[in-house]
């Protein structure tokens, strides 16, 4: 049997779907697809996406099968809401068997494709005649319900897949662990002495190569990805995941980065989710609270206007390759497009769009070439290029936005 994750409704994920597929959207210490490939590991795995987005994937991932599968295959919505009932459910679905959700949205089903099948719509039209069982809540709505289950799948993944494998949580002379059982050091992480890693309220996960500098704090559930730092005197408490390469300081809650982003000086980001690429400017601060403790409104490009998130806490969402300046200030559930430069005092509020330049209250366009040019050398100094297809992507983008 073979597994093939597929994303059914990319424009709710909108402006992080933009530039990845929704399976590749990390919540926890894994992005969606890698827990539901390691769950559900079938002989070969496909993956349905954006047609936008298949040049960029076949050339970060030549040997993935990608809008295309063939014989006996298991079908899965990419944006799941993993629970370990749903998972056994999927596993006992046997040929010509499925499951919808109370609105009669695909979650999952197998079935046998004769020829091959290369688009969602074709998933769609494969699933017909397929016995369904209903079953409710088991989707992902949109980016806010990733941030608010981030804490929960932290705890899942660290006993799933970190638990009982090798820790290398030999510390310095000077570094405090609290429950240390619940700890998990990477090899190669490199925590520096007065470094507090407090997992009495959830597991702590420090991945390879990553360094904790003097005086940072973190309290789970929390994950520190591949190759990141955490500057001196940080503060990241639980709910936090941060993937490779970032650069983290000040004061960070309940957020989700994605990777290869910087938020290195002091600030708070709340409740926030950042994508690949975003620099934020020193003393850059996130509302993730109203004033009067209402639940949190951002704006949907599925309903091209504000929906409530139903959150009483919700900060910020910003895409790839945004980067604010000195000072800024993000408002409650501000949406921020790819590929945006933000500075100034004036209030960054409900929805920028991408390639957006300037102070929030005078924006204009971004010039793509000059963009371009900036995301080259950002990604230069991190030694990976801008490819072609990515180029493109970015271009595609830029007009949609015009």
């Amino acid at each position: 049997m073979k597994l093939a994750v597929f994303d059914d409704f990319p424009v709710a994920f909108y402006p992080i779907s933009l530039t990845r597929s929704i399976g590749d959207i990390r919540c926890g210490v894994l992005k969606l697809r890698q827990r539901l490939q390691a769950l559900l590991f079938g002989e070969e795995e496909a993956v349905f996406i954006d047609s936008s987005l298949v040049p960029v994937y076949r050339e970060r991932h030549p040997d993935w099968q990608i809008n295309t599968v063939t014989g006996d295959t298991l079908f899965v919505n990419s944006r799941l809401k993993f629970s370990p009932e749903i998972i056994a459910k999927i596993k006992d679905l046997k040929e010509n068997q499925g499951i919808q959700d109370e609105a009669g949205v695909l979650i999952a089903f197998r079935k046998t494709a004769v020829k091959p099948i290369v688009s969602f719509f074709e998933i769609e039209q494969h699933a017909m005649g397929v016995e369904m069982l209903a079953v409710q809540n088991t989707l992902y709505q949109n980016i806010a319900d990733v941030i608010m289950d981030n804490s929960r799948l932290i705890e899942f993944d660290f006993e799933q897949f970190f638990n009982d494998t090798d820790n290398y949580a030999e510390t310095e002379l000077g570094v405090t662990l609290l429950n240390p059982y619940k700890v998990w050091i990477g090899e190669g992480a490199m925590l520096r002495p007065g470094v507090v890693i407090d997992a009495s309220t959830g597991p702590v996960i420090i991945d390879e190569k990553a360094e904790i500098m003097s005086h940072a704090v973190i309290m789970g559930p929390a994950y520190i990805g591949k190759s990141s730092k955490i500057k001196v005197g940080a503060k990241i408490y639980g709910g936090t995941s941060i993937g490779p390469v970032c650069k983290i300081g000040g004061e960070i809650e309940g957020s989700i980065i994605q990777a290869y982003s910087n938020k290195q000086h002091d600030g708070f980001l709340g409740h926030a989710y950042l994508g690949e690429w975003v620099n934020l400017g020193a003393d850059t601060n996130n509302s993730d609270l109203k004033n009067n403790y209402k639940p949190v409104a951002f704006y949907s490009f599925a309903a091209k206007a504000k929906e409530q998130s139903g959150y009483q806490f919700l900060g910020s969402i910003i895409a790839d390759h945004t980067k604010t300046g000195i000072n800024c200030s993000l408002n409650t559930g501000v949406v921020i497009g790819v590929g945006c430069n933000l500075w100034g005092s004036a209030l960054i509020s409900d929805h920028i769009p991408s390639f957006s330049w300037g102070e929030a209250d005078k924006l204009s366009p971004y010039k793509p070439e000059a963009f371009i040019e900036t995301a080259k050398t950002v990604k230069q100094r991190r030694k990976l290029d801008l490819s072609e297809a990515e180029v493109a992507l970015y271009q595609a983008i830029w007009q949609s936005e015009q």
